[in-house]
Parts: structure tokens; C-alpha cells; sequence
């Protein structure tokens, strides 16, 4: 061949490498969206044990194609402290099983038959059809899961086209003696595990450098024994990106990084030495057998297996070589809130952000329900844990604020993106509530410092006022909790209750002024007591507001609560009905004679 032959095929090979790459990334990407915040929940909440981690695991990277990904997300759910080290192990040697589902997709190319069967599932002909397929859901349905699987079977269809035109261009090394002696000299096994070690660590993809393996067995010189030790060296590079992520992470997020790449060095330390071994005195045959894409799938899966059948039980002593790297610390390092490397998975970051979100809902809802008690018998224990619970809220509102902003340029699903919106919208309302419960628990520290107490006609009235915010409160934050939209559209009768009971409290204490049952000094704490208790109701109110208004689209909320109560929305009925229905259900006890 001339030069120009040469270069023209190094320009086919290298395409059909890059659209190998990008098919296998869009493909990755869009399955991580279909998926959506359900990979946390169920790796992070199902994985208690070592073996249900293992098949969780594999599931999880069988589904998103990488288990690169599945580490790196486990790195973070442990740097962030929503799973455990132990917890850990059973996922990542799932994942190193579950990426192998691609080298059997890849394997279709070695279909041979006349059979229209065959014919059909051949990549010349099954590339073109789901590339059909994929094109008319993506570009001409409105059903964002549709316009999914329609991405998805895009990236497959560029995957396997990619992979065609890799073997196409790669089939002129046949005769090419240099090719061969290349790849006799990887049948060496410490050779040929630094050569897969280090391919797989520069495109850091196991499943990528594994079907460029397959696309190398199209010239006929690659053989089981050349194929093998290629094999074990890219399941120690697939570690790299593992490896990278630890960076700045906490020690245990670097210890599970560090089991991943201890299962896989040991793995292969064990495949070598069993298979090298017995050939050394029993010569194995099928090591020089020609290998195809099948036959690497094959060795592929089986390292894996029996690494994992191996090694699963062990789990412990992996544990231990990784407190024994990095021992530990007598200073406990506390787990980072919002992980950077979830970043990488934005459909995980977002239900991790959610999952914070609702701590600091909840934070605050415990701040006024504290602050509230103090107001009827004041300690110093629970003012300070009032302030603690707002101090906790504030750090919650910073770290999520600024990761917020990060996962805002992330391409995003529809459900997700509304996700993000709402919290964006609402996390100041969320941490302002237990800003006034602080604001409740000093006046109740005043009451008990100027023995204040009011009388027994304003205690009542102040316990159901107290009742019905702690009521609308507790609605936002669960509606908020299940993002129900439902229980969310009961908030603003609720508050508008709120603020008239505020308004007949403030009334009546102003009747006893006048009759001199009460004194201007009670009344001072008074005000501070409804002020803040009708401005929590407000914050309330924009949350649950919010949510409905980012639900629709919109970002109108003044105009749209106007419009609520001046009954031109179809709900406004349903609105005046609430309201009744829970002005009702706040009565004075005096009113009840």
C-alpha cells in the first residue's frame, strides 16, 4: 500500500473511533436521563447488603453503559455521606459485570448466516433501522421519555456504525507483518496488561478501548492469547477516572476509589497467575485460537465473573487494605453536603440538592415548633437549639444556592429542570421561616426574662393562631417533601387564615388595651409574636406558590395570587371553599360559647 492508502484509512479508523465515542456518550447521557434521580434512591437506599449492592450495581451500569460513571457516583454518595464505604464495595464490583453488556452489543458484528434474522440483527442492517427508528421519536413526538429511547437508539445506531468503519479500515493490517508482530509481542502478559491499562486510562472507558479490541480482531492476527492480557489491563485503566475524582475528596470517598482499583489489580493479579500458570505446565490451545468479538465479549464477562465470584466474598479484607492505605483519622471529617462529582450525573445532583433541600425544610419546620414551646416554658436549651437549626438552615441555603447555579447550564430533563427551578425559587422562603422562629424564640426568651404572661383570654387565642401556622408550615414542607402540587394549591387558604386570625388577635388585644385588661408592654411582645408568625405564614405561602407557578411555566407569582383571590382563575372557587372550610376549623374558644 502507498502512503496516501495508509493515510486514508488512518482517517477511517480515527472517524469511526470518533463516532464510536460519541455514540457511546449520547448514549450514556440520555439512558442517565431516562433514569433520572432514581439512580441515587435506588443505589443509595438499596444497597444495604454486599450482595444486593453487587446486583445493583450491575444493573444500574447495565443500563447507563459505563461503569466509570457508576464509580464516580459512588465516590460521591460516599464523600457526601449517603452511603457507606461497606456499602460501596458490592456496587463497584456490580459495575465492573454490568459494563460488559456493551462488548456483548458490540458482538453482533460477528454475526454470520444467510437467515433473515441473522441479517436483520447484523450492525449493517440494525444501525440503519434503530437509527430510523430513533430519528422519527426524537424529532417527531412531544413525550420527552419518547424523544428519549429516541436518543438513545441515535447513539447506539452511531455506535455500531462506528464500530463498522473501525473493523473496515482496521482490516488492511492483515497482511501487514509489523501489525503482527505487535500484536505477538502483547501475548507477554505484563506487556499486554500495560497496553490495555494504558489505552483504557487515555480514553478512560473500558467499554470504548474493549470494542476497539473487538474492531482489531476484523485483521485475523488478534488471538485469544494476545486478547486476554489486553483484557486485564483495561479493567486497571477503567480506574483512572475513579482515581481523578478523589481528588479533594474526604478519606473515605479516596478509600473507595482505592477498592476499586485493589478489586481489579487483585482480579487480575489472580486471572494471570491461574491462567499463566497451568499453560506453563498444561499449554493451553485456545490461547492461540483467532479471536473475534464474540471471544473478547466472552473473556471480557468471565474476568469479571470470577474476579467478582472470587473477591465478593472477601469484601472485607478489601475493606481493610483500604483503612490500611489510608488509615484512619482521630479528627472526624464531616462529609461534604453537595459532592462536585455528582456534577457528572446532573439527574443524581438534582435528588441529591432535593434530598438538602428537604433536610433544611424540615430544619426549619423543627425551629418553629421549638421556638413556639419556648414561648410557654422558656429554656436556654432550646433557644440554643432554635439557633442551631437556623445556623444549619443558613448553610444549607449557601451550599445549595451556589450548586443550583452549577447544574444550571447541565442538560437536563423536563422533570428535573422543574425540579431545579422550584428549589431555586424557594430554598430563601424555606430558610426565612427558621429566621423567625429565631425571631419567636428571643421574644420568648424576653416573656421569660420580664416574667410577661399574658392573659388566659390571649393564651387561647395565641394556641390556635400558633396551631394554624404550624399547620400551613407543616403542609408546605410535606408538599414540598413529595412535590405535590395538590397539597400545595391547600397553602394559600391556609395562609390567608393565618393572616385574618393575625388581624382578629391583634383587634382583640386592642379592645382589652382600651378596657385596661392588658399593658402596653405585653403588647409590644405581642406584636413581635404575630409579626412573625404571619410573615412565616407569607414564606409559606411564596413556596407553595412557586411550586405551582414553575409547574406551569410561569414565573408571574404576585399575578397569579391577584388573580386567585379576585376570583379570575378557574381555582378561585375551589380557593374561597378552602378558605372557609379552615377559617372554620380556627375558632377562639370564646367564640364557640
Amino acid at each position: 500500500m502507498v502512503f496516501t492508502d495508509y493515510l486514508l484509512k488512518i482517517i477511517s479508523l480515527l472517524g469511526g473511533l470518533a463516532l464510536f465515542l460519541f455514540g457511546m456518550d449520547v448514549m450514556g447521557k440520555a439512558l442517565e436521563r431516562l433514569a433520572g434521580g432514581k439512580l441515587q434512591t435506588v443505589l443509595a437506599k438499596m444497597s444495604s447488603t454486599v450482595f444486593r449492592g453487587f446486583f445493583l450495581g450491575l444493573a444500574v451500569t447495565a443500563v447507563i453503559q459505563s461503569s466509570s460513571a457508576t464509580t464516580v457516583m459512588v465516590v460521591g454518595f460516599v464523600n457526601s455521606g449517603i452511603m457507606t464505604l461497606k456499602q460501596a464495595i458490592g456496587v463497584i464490583m456490580g459495575s465492573n459485570v454490568g459494563t460488559t453488556v456493551t462488548s456483548w452489543l458490540l458482538s453482533l458484528t460477528a454475526l454470520e448466516g444467510s437467515s433473515f434474522l441473522v441479517q436483520v440483527f447484523k450492525p449493517s442492517t440494525l444501525a440503519p433501522l434503530l437509527g430510523v427508528i430513533g430519528i422519527v421519536l426524537f424529532m417527531f413526538t412531544k413525550s420527552e421519555k419518547k424523544q428519549g429511547v429516541g436518543t438513545i437508539l441515535l447513539g447506539f445506531m452511531a455506535l455500531m456504525t462506528g464500530m463498522e468503519l473501525m473493523s473496515g479500515s482496521m482490516e488492511f493490517l492483515e497482511g501487514e507483518q509489523w501489525f503482527a508482530n505487535l500484536m505477538v509481542s502483547f501475548s507477554n502478559p505484563i506487556l499486554g496488561i500495560l497496553a490495555g491499562a494504558v489505552l483504557t486510562a487515555i480514553i478512560q472507558s473500558s467499554s470504548a478501548s474493549v470494542g476497539i479490541l473487538q474492531g482489531l480482531c476484523s485483521t485475523g492476527a488478534v488471538t485469544v492469547g494476545n486478547a486476554l492480557p489486553i483484557i486485564l489491563g483495561q479493567n486497571i485503566g477503567t480506574c483512572v477516572t475513579a482515581m481523578i475524582s478523589t481528588v479533594g475528596a474526604n478519606r473515605n470517598a479516596r478509600r473507595t476509589a482505592l477498592v476499586h482499583l485493589y478489586f481489579n489489580i487483585v482480579g487480575v493479579a489472580i486471572v494471570a497467575l491461574l491462567v499463566y500458570g497451568v499453560n506453563l505446565f498444561f499449554p493451553l490451545e485456545i490461547l492461540t485460537k483467532q479471536a473475534g468479538p464474540m471471544e473478547i465479549a466472552v473473556i471480557h464477562t468471565g474476568f469479571n465473573l470470577v474476579a467478582t465470584a472470587i473477591l465478593l466474598p472477601m469484601n472485607k479484607l478489601l475493606e481493610k487494605l483500604a483503612y490500611l492505605t489510608i488509615p484512619r483519622q482521630e479528627v472526624h471529617q464531616a462529609p461534604v453536603l453537595l459532592d462536585p462529582l455528582l456534577l457528572n450525573t446532573p439527574s443524581v445532583a438534582i435528588q441529591r440538592a432535593m434530598d438538602v433541600a428537604c433536610q433544611m425544610a424540615r430544619a426549619s419546620q423543627e425551629a418553629m415548633e421549638t421556638a413556639i414551646s419556648l414561648t410557654k416554658g422558656f429554656t436556654e436549651e432550646g433557644f440554643e437549639q432554635v439557633r442551631q437549626l437556623e445556623d444549619q438552615t443558613d448553610i444549607y441555603e449557601d451550599a445549595l444556592g451556589s450548586y443550583l447555579v452549577q447544574l444550571t447550564g447541565q442538560k437536563l430533563s423536563v422533570e428535573d429542570n422543574r425540579i431545579l427551578n422550584t428549589m431555586l425559587y424557594t430554598i430563601s422562603d424555606l430558610e426565612r421561616i427558621a429566621d423567625h422562629a429565631v425571631d419567636i424564640a428571643k421574644a420568648g426568651r424576653e416573656m421569660h426574662q420580664k416574667n410577661i404572661q399574658f392573659s388566659k383570654q390571649a393564651q387561647e387565642e395565641l394556641a390556635v393562631l400558633e396551631q394554624a401556622v404550624m399547620d400551613v408550615i407543616r403542609g408546605t414542607v410535606d408538599a414540598f417533601q413529595k412535590q405535590d402540587l395538590y397539597q400545595a394549591m391547600k397553602v394559600e387558604p391556609q395562609e390567608q387564615v393565618v393572616d385574618a386570625l393575625v388581624k382578629e388577635v391583634k383587634s382583640r388585644h386592642v379592645r382589652r388595651l382600651r378596657d385596661g385588661l392588658c399593658s402596653v408592654e405585653y403588647g409590644f411582645v405581642l406584636e413581635d409574636l404575630l409579626t412573625s408568625y404571619e410573615r412565616s405564614a407569607d414564606h409559606c405561602s411564596n413556596v407553595a406558590i412557586e411550586m405551582l407557578q414553575v409547574a406551569e411555566g410561569k414565573l408571574e407569582a404576585h399575578e397569579y395570587l391577584n388573580a386567585l383571590k379576585g376570583g379570575q382563575l378557574q381555582e378561585s372557587a375551589k380557593f374561597s371553599e378552602r378558605f372557609q372550610k379552615y377559617r372554620a376549623r380556627y375558632v377562639f374558644p370564646e367564640d364557640k360559647e
